[in-house]
């Protein structure tokens, strides 16, 4: 039986696989909710199990809003993840977050309009508290791996997720920066809301790759762009990603894994036999 990884990293734009990983297999899961993206890789690293799913599967084929975010977050969880490190491309809106540097964000503003953001419905009713989106107690273990780099790092700011896949028109990046957006990115989000409903705990480690469209003196973003800075950030993302595998204890000291115990809203009486099931792995400890 395989050693279930307390860690796992999604990787997005620019990473789709993780160096440092030794004794891996490939673990091609099914879930309720679809395929995940790609097969996810467990290996070890620091003498522990992380696991490693390419957001966009192999060679980039997914769009954002068609990734499956939903059978994503439940193969995690199936593994016995309890803790998910994201890997963000994004844009700055902030003249102070210059591409290369790394934000983890504090909020989260989800400006989408296509995606399926929770597990539930069919029978099922839950009302995930999300006032504080990542994990407080992961976000600061990860800034301090980052830290350890030597890499430029910016702790909190507001990250709004937008549909794509094409990227802004000029006066909709001022309108962001106007209403106080730091970064801009097309994935984090239902990633994130998923994530609480699955009772893990999760941060985002951002790599800053452009100005989006709102900088006068700055080219505006391009798939190019994005990569070249990409490709830079990749050593920086991995040996962060080492770092915090070294620091984290096994012990959660966050609300994450009780996120459900105060959400779930419907009489056990008249849930649906088939939602019972399709959600199982995620109420099976409330709904006896």
């Amino acid at each position: 039986m395989m050693d279930k990884p307390f860690l796992a990293v999604i990787g997005g734009s620019g990473l789709y696989s993780m160096n440092g990983l030794t004794d891996t297999l490939e673990v091609d899961a099914d879930t309720p909710f679809g395929k995940p993206s790609a097969p996810i890789v467990v290996g070890t690293m620091a003498g522990r199990r992380v696991a490693f799913l390419a957001r966009h599967g192999l060679g980039h084929h997914i769009m954002p809003t068609q990734v499956p975010y939903q059978a994503n977050i439940y193969a995690l969880k199936a593994l016995g993840v309890e803790r998910i490190i994201s890997i963000n491309a994004c844009g700055s809106l902030r003249q102070e977050y210059a591409p290369g540097h790394i934000l983890i964000p504090d909020q989260l503003f989800d400006h989408t309009h296509a995606r399926h953001r929770t597990f539930f419905g069919e029978g099922l009713v839950a009302h995930i508290g999300i006032a504080e989106p990542f994990c407080p107690d992961l976000s600061t273990a990860l800034e301090r791996a980052v830290k350890e780099t030597g890499a430029t790092v910016h702790q909190g700011g507001s990250f709004i997720i937008i549909e794509g896949p094409r990227f802004s028109t000029r006066i909709e990046s001022n309108t962001y920066r106007a209403w106080g957006m730091s970064i801009i990115g097309m994935t984090a989000a239902p990633e994130v809301f998923l994530a609480r409903e699955a009772e893990m705990c999760y941060s985002i480690m951002a790599h800053v790759t452009d100005y989006d469209v709102w900088h006068i003196d700055k080219a505006p973003v391009s798939v190019e762009m994005m990569i070249r800075t990409l490709n830079q950030n990749t050593m920086i993302a991995q040996q962060a990603i080492q770092n915090l595998v070294k620091e984290l204890t096994g012990t959660r000291n966050c609300t994450c894994e009780n996120a459900l115990a105060t959400a779930l809203i419907t009489d056990p009486a008249v849930i649906p036999p088939e939602t019972r099931k399709k959600v199982d792995l995620l109420v099976r400890k409330y709904l006896k």
